[in-house]
């Protein structure tokens, strides 16, 4: 009778995992990126209750940026088939509005249809934003599959990205970051001078960070991972708050390879 139980659960969750496929989910990023290019959602397969929202804030996915055409000049996106998520990098450009939007989406376990949409939209007057030099460095990188035998493990990769904010709070911690390294910070980029041999190491901020409300997508097979989180201090205004951010991270052997990080400010350049 356990027996049968066990066969019973293990064929489940085999159907699930097939169910949210990378190939699954490669078509459902697909399907974000041609919505905002058409300013339209109805090619999204919502669930009844969706819930969306941008720089932190609850609002009606028809009101928001994807109500507008967006000329997209460039997306990246990576798969997660263990939460059956996905988190796509938008750059807009050449347009009269340049964005620079940053996507995590979830699903149902058999990725039937997109549970939580939450972006971070990011335009003139937030912290570091050039959406014109953020596409030249994006376009510049090389985020390839990376070839199984050298794949890293969820949690190598998400320790990584851990250990860079965890930084922030303590500068003597330990980063694996690796040589060359480039960060591309809104669209000010570490890696356009010594290419081969910045480390991406930081100094020390002027006090402690603690950055909270980390929500992770990750993706072995692109050794990518993304993390939705809140900057504390950065916004002059609200010294003992936090504004939203996001840190996109490539991790190759176990180092760090880029960073790419927006920051929405709620003053412009968050009185900096």
């Amino acid at each position: 009778m356990i027996y049968s139980v066990l066969l019973a659960c293990a064929g489940l969750a085999a159907q699930v995992s097939a169910a949210c496929s990378r190939e699954t989910l490669q078509q459902v990023a697909a399907a974000y990126v041609e919505a905002a290019a058409g300013g339209k959602v109805t090619g999204l397969t919502l669930a009844p209750n969706t819930s969306y929202a941008e720089n932190d804030k609850p609002m009606d996915i028809a009101t928001g940026v994807l109500s507008q055409p967006i000329k997209i000049d460039f997306n990246r996106s990576i798969y997660d088939t263990t939460q059956c998520a996905t988190f796509t990098e938008l750059t807009a450009a050449t347009q009269s509005h340049p964005y620079v939007i940053y996507t995590r989406m979830m699903l149902t376990a058999d990725a039937s249809q997109i549970t939580k949409i939450e972006s971070v939209v990011s335009d003139s007057g937030d912290w570091a934003f050039n959406a014109t030099g953020h596409l030249y460095w994006t376009k510049q990188e090389k985020w390839d599959l990376i070839p199984e035998a050298q794949r890293d493990t969820r949690e190598v990769i998400q320790a990584a990205g851990d250990a860079y904010l965890n930084q922030w709070g303590d500068s003597k911690l330990a980063v694996p970051l690796g040589t060359p390294c480039a960060r591309l910070e809104g669209g000010s980029y570490t890696g356009q001078s010594n290419a081969n041999a910045n480390t991406c190491r930081m100094g020390a901020f002027p006090q402690p960070l603690k950055v909270g409300e980390r929500r992770y997508i990750i993706d072995e097979e692109l050794g990518a991972v993304d993390i939705f989180n809140n900057f504390p201090w950065l916004e002059a205004s609200k010294p003992n708050g936090a504004v939203p951010s996001t840190n996109f991270i490539r991790v190759e052997k176990g180092l760090i390879r880029y960073i790419h990080e927006i920051t929405v400010c709620e003053t412009p350049r968050c009185g900096r």
